[in-house]
This record gives C-alpha cells, structure tokens and sequence, in this order.
C-alpha cells in the first residue's frame, strides 16, 4: 500500500514555536486564539522572537503573557499606550505592540490611545473589538451596535440615553501620526489571511520608524452575546460589518504587502 506523506509546509495547521502549551482560558469560539496565532507566526517570520515586547492591560487578554513566549509588560486599565510608547523610547529597536479590547480601548483608554497613536509613536495597537465587555458580565461597551442588548442595556442601545457607538479607528485614520489603519475580521480562511497581511505590514511600518499603526479586528463574543460559536460568527458577519466595514482606512506606509 502507498503511503501518503504529508510534508509539513501542507499541513492545515501548525502551531508556531512562541505559543506554548498553556491551555487557554478564552471561551469556545473567541476570536483571541486566532489573533494570537496570527501575532505569533508575524513576529517568527520577521525573526523578532527575541526583540518582541507586547503589552496587554485588563480585560480579556489579560493574560495572553502565558500563551506567547515573548517578553511582555502588562498596564493598567486603559494605559497600555502610554507604557508601549515608553517601552518603545526607551528601546527603539524592539517590536512593540499593545493588545487591546474595546471596553480598554475605546473606553478607559480613550485618552492613552488616541494622544500616543497622534504623536506618531512607532507602536502598533492592535484592537479586537467585540462590541461589549467579554470579561465582567457583558456590559455595553463604546462599540456596541444600536439597539445591541447586553447586561447594562437590556432593551438595546438607544441613542438619546446611551449615545452612539463609537469608530476608534476611523479617528485613528485622521490622526496626522498614524501611517496605517485597518480593520479587519478571523472568521474565515480568507479573513484570517487578509488579517495576517496587515499585522505584517504594521508590524514592519512600526520598525520602519513609519509612525502609528492601529489594527482593528472586528471579533465575536458568543459568551457575551449569548450565541453559539457558529450564531456568533453569523451576527457578526450581518450586523457587525455595517457598521464597522472591513479594509484599510489608511495607507502612507508605501508597501505593497
């Protein structure tokens, strides 16, 4: 009988070297893992293992130290800009990143985010947006559709009470400091790859001195949202994207990738 031998190169998966074997604590169906695999193989491809720093503050992400193998520095609630863009002076040939929810982001950390991404420091944020508070009990997040329901908003956003989601990235491509805003999506084969694409690119534009990248992944929670995994992704692609559309918003990088 002939055997088939499958090279590594095509195999439908490989983990890379940086994640470890630390079971991880994100709920079934979250969009993290795959964001943190995408992180993982971007920084071995460039060959950065060792000149990696990321920086995660509260939230769900609060431990992604324990999966990648990198040095990492955690912050306070909201303020990991603030310590990326120290990290960064201080060190300018490090890959420096910070790893973010909406809820941290857009909420606590409106202020961190949007002065260090305007001074043009060479960080990339990289921002998963679900739009809700995954960790403390699903509460109304900045970035919570119109008429969404969560814990804090039972009957959905209305905006006279709770006012309008809010578009962080959209402000960010206004931003004289930032050279390259995107916003993209894990849901798919195809989405995934594109994800990983611009991870390179701001990773390599931050490197480059270019200035600030913010990276936006539109993500599901099924915790929060009480949907199943397979739901999830559907609400997603039918509500989420209206309203938080997939592409580059900002491109002065002049790469091609």
């Amino acid at each position: 009988m002939n055997e088939e031998i499958i090279s590594p190169e095509n195999l439908v998966y490989k983990k890379p070297e940086l994640m470890n074997e630390v079971p991880m604590h994100y709920c079934p169906g979250c969009s993290h893992g795959v964001v943190h695999k995408l992180v993982a193989e971007v920084i071995e491809e460039m060959g950065m293992e060792d000149k990696a720093v990321g920086v995660s503050p509260v939230g769900c992400a609060v431990f992604a130290y324990r999966y990648l193998d990198i040095d990492w520095q955690e912050a306070a609630h909201g303020r990991a800009p603030a310590v990326a863009t120290a990290i960064k002076r201080c060190w300018p040939d490090r890959l420096v990143f910070t790893y973010q929810g909406d809820g941290d982001l857009a909420c606590i950390g409106t202020c961190e985010t949007i002065h260090a991404l305007n001074r043009g420091e060479n960080i990339v944020v990289i921002f998963i947006n679900n739009a809700i508070y995954g960790m403390t009990g699903g509460q109304m997040a900045p970035t919570t559709l119109m008429g969404q329901k969560t814990s804090t908003c039972p009957y959905g956003r209305e905006a006279s009470l709770h006012g309008y989601p809010l578009k962080m990235t959209e402000i960010a491509a206004t931003l004289e400091g930032t050279c390259y805003v995107t916003r993209q999506s894990v849901e798919t084969v195809a989405a995934i790859r594109s994800a990983k694409k611009a991870l390179r690119k701001a990773f390599e534009a931050s490197m480059a001195g270019k200035g600030s990248s913010l990276v936006e992944v539109v993500s599901t929670c099924n915790s929060g949202w009480k949907l199943s995994p397979v739901k999830a992704n559907k609400w997603m692609q039918e509500n989420m994207f209206k309203f938080y559309p997939k592409g580059d918003l900002k491109d002065t990088t002049g790469s091609e990738k």
